[in-house]
């Protein structure tokens, strides 16, 4: 269970070809008739917080799809949620209600149950010995707090190992959805030729709002096909065949709460405080595939260098408003689900067991 320091490019030719894919490096699977492994006493102790969210469902998906070990599995929701049964592995599990004593003798906490619930409850499970991934906004800009891409990134989290830790808990944070996508496709170039500035644009889907929002969606499109007036409590407008700005917050700079993410965030990764980066978040009324146009402008010039684990990367042609081949621009998607949130915090998880 390896993940590299760099992210693979796959293409034939030079970076000017029309498309390539940045792969999500996958452990080795046994053969089709092997026995399941994932569930074995070597295994660390997991719990999944948010289960019944989208991205909670998610981390089961791809704890499954990936073999992860582990030798026990807590289910985490809210109140309401507790005591819904879950199908796992050919196991049935309850859900159990969130609460502090839930991480006694967890090993590893993967958390998506929002910021709120976050900055509660995962200083909660690290005092009691646990390593927390989250999903939040929590805690990614907090210095101490590595905020990880396995492909980008590894080494912020290298001083954090489940073997001979003596019980001692930890937090490491995943990156928003957009910045993974974006930077997943951005770090090649930025190490071969160094980006001194990056404007971005996002088109996001309704997955990023969690499943409520994807549920309305798919109601909405019914009632316009149906000539009826669209069910609006997710966003406060008509999602169903339209296009408007992100719905996080604006701030008081004019940008919103998701454009500066991706500034901030982008800058903490890289270890780069002097890199520009601006960004446009629009919201597009699809499932689950985020897109982003990126144009990168380089220090030296640059010659060569749904359901999808992979980012794409396609539209590769040099900037021609900038003098000495010092620009490109990409097309960037993947999706927010896997990559863009449970993919990338298993393999935060998968680190750990290295």
């Amino acid at each position: 269970m390896q993940a590299t320091a760099s992210a693979h490019l796959h293409r034939d030719h030079h970076l000017f070809s029309s498309s390539f894919l940045l792969r999500s490096p996958k452990p080795r699977r046994p053969p089709a008739t092997a026995v399941r492994m994932s569930l074995r006493e070597d295994g660390p102790s997991v719990a999944v917080v948010g289960v019944t969210g989208a991205v909670g469902q998610e981390f089961l998906s791809v704890l499954s799809d990936r073999d992860f070990p582990y030798r026990s599995i807590k289910m985490l929701a809210s109140r309401r949620s507790a005591g819904k049964k879950l199908s796992f592995e050919d196991r049935e599990y309850v859900v159990e209600e969130l609460r502090p004593e839930s991480f006694d003798g967890v090993d590893i906490a993967l958390f998506s149950a929002g910021g709120s619930i976050s900055k509660d409850m995962a200083p909660a499970a690290v005092e009691r010995g646990a390593i927390v991934v989250d999903n939040s906004s929590a805690f990614r800009m907090v210095p101490e707090v590595p905020l990880v891409i396995p492909e980008v990134n590894p080494e912020a989290m290298a001083h954090i190992r489940l073997k001979g830790r003596s019980g001692k808990g930890a937090l490491i944070a995943n990156p928003n959805c957009s910045t993974i996508i974006c930077l997943m496709a951005a770090t090649p170039l930025h190490r071969h030729a160094k980006v001194v500035r990056m404007v971005v644009s996002t088109y996001q889907a309704a997955s990023g709002a969690g499943a409520a929002a994807m549920e309305e969606l798919e109601l909405q499109t019914r009632e316009v096909l149906d000539g009826k007036q669209p069910t609006c409590k997710i966003f406060r407008q008509q999602y169903a065949f339209n296009l408007f700005s992100h719905n996080a917050p604006v701030q008081a700079n004019g940008y919103n709460e998701e454009e500066m993410k991706l500034v901030k965030e982008t800058r903490k990764i890289w270890n780069d405080t002097d890199v520009k980066v601006t960004a446009t978040c629009i919201r597009v009324p699809v499932m689950r595939a985020h897109a982003e146009s990126v144009n990168l402008q380089f220090e030296k010039p640059l010659d060569e260098v749904s359901n999808k684990d992979d980012v794409a990367v396609g539209r590769i042609r040099q900037d021609f408003s900038q003098d000495g081949n010092l620009g490109l621009d990409i097309f960037v998607c993947g999706d927010q689900i896997r990559k863009g949130a449970a993919l990338n915090a298993i393999q935060i998880a998968e680190l750990l067991l290295q």
